[in-house]
């Protein structure tokens, strides 16, 4: 598969061959971007155009143009800038904050900062690696190779709670859950700006035509997944407000999307607009006590605190929390003291 996160720099460097087609000796002259695009698994047309360009296409070792025309035993590679891996997990000895286990499930307090499954760039040192270690044959459903005992995830630098399944019956069971919606998941979140009032936010989230690393949220429902957030007001701190947010569906970056499309980004998130001052005064003073807060929590001030779900086998509900990691909590700290000390100079 090429897509545009793999794409390398125009630059001198090893390449390594990825995809090997023999063209049929009953192949009819065909543009190479059209032949391919029926035999890369998940690259649309444009995207094999761009490895074209970049020249990780080639037709008997020489590069060449997408209107090249492909002809009968053509020998056609897709080199790039690092080796091909196999869908094999490779267990590592990664210590894990276990909440809750049993014979079904894990529930797992995951750190900011560890990546869930492995992925480009990311192949050691995650979640996965570490539970194929600790626990034997974990299960994976159809289309979730290299990730197995995974029903959801949260991203590299939200903190929290992961639900893992140790079963395949656990696993069908759960995923059920996920989509029908039954999984109670809340979110603690610090935004930008002052929120007057709970709310909900909707709308069809799905990758911005503007950069492909963040999500949008459209009105059109062929342009993504529908999408619902419930948040509401805990504590405001006037340039910030503290959230609870309950998702009813589970969309990739949801959260931080929904928060960015209402004008309140999430605190120190630098993909959607965070990590800058987006609210407050041009004082140095309250300039170098946000920066203080960005040091003391230089990722996105998201945190995975509840999660809840019926047992598959128990058939009951079970709940956990997981208390806020030492950065988010340092950071709330901090806004508290800031808007007391403001408070008492100005009474």
């Amino acid at each position: 598969m090429i897509s545009e996160a793999e794409l390398p720099e125009p630059e001198e460097q090893d390449l390594y061959e990825h995809l090997r087609i023999v063209v049929d000796k009953g192949q009819s002259l065909l543009r190479i971007d059209k032949f391919l695009m029926h035999r890369v698994e998940n690259a649309s047309r444009n995207r094999i155009q761009n490895a074209i360009d970049l020249g990780n296409v080639l037709v008997n070792d020489k590069a060449i143009k997408a209107s090249y025309k492909v002809k009968p035993l053509d020998v056609i590679s897709v080199v790039l800038p690092h080796p091909p891996r196999d869908t094999e997990v490779y267990p590592e000895n990664i210590p894990l904050d276990i909440v809750y286990e049993d014979d079904d499930v894990l529930v797992i307090n995951k750190p900011a900062g560890m990546v869930v499954h492995p992925g480009y760039n990311n192949y050691t040192g995650t979640l996965v690696n570490g539970l194929v270690y600790h626990f034997q044959q974990l299960p994976t459903l159809p289309g979730n190779d290299g990730r197995p005992g995974l029903v959801h995830r949260i991203d590299k630098d939200t903190s929290g709670l992961l639900l893992i399944s140790k079963n395949e019956r656990a696993m069908t069971w759960l995923a059920r859950q996920f989509y029908e919606h039954t999984i109670t998941r809340q979110y603690l979140a610090l935004v930008w700006g002052d929120l007057e009032q709970d709310g909900t936010v909707t709308g069809y989230i799905g990758r911005s035509v503007n950069d492909r690393r963040v999500m949008a949220i459209y009105d059109d429902a062929e342009k993504g997944k529908w999408s619902v957030t419930h948040y509401k007001v805990l504590e405001r701190f006037g340039y910030t407000t503290l959230i609870e947010c309950q998702l009813e569906t589970g969309r990739t970056h949801q959260i931080r999307a929904h928060m960015k499309h209402i004008g309140h980004p999430l605190f120190s998130d630098a993909t959607y607009g965070g990590d800058k001052i987006v609210k407050g005064t041009t004082f140095s003073k309250y300039k170098q006590f946000v920066e203080n807060c960005f040091e003391l929590m230089p990722r996105q001030a998201l945190h995975a605190r509840t999660l809840g779900f019926v047992h598959p086998t128990q058939r009951k509900r079970l709940n956990f929390e997981a208390p806020l990691p030492a950065d988010f909590d340092s950071v709330l700290q901090k806004w508290r003291k800031y808007i007391a000390a403001n408070s008492e100079q100005n009474a």
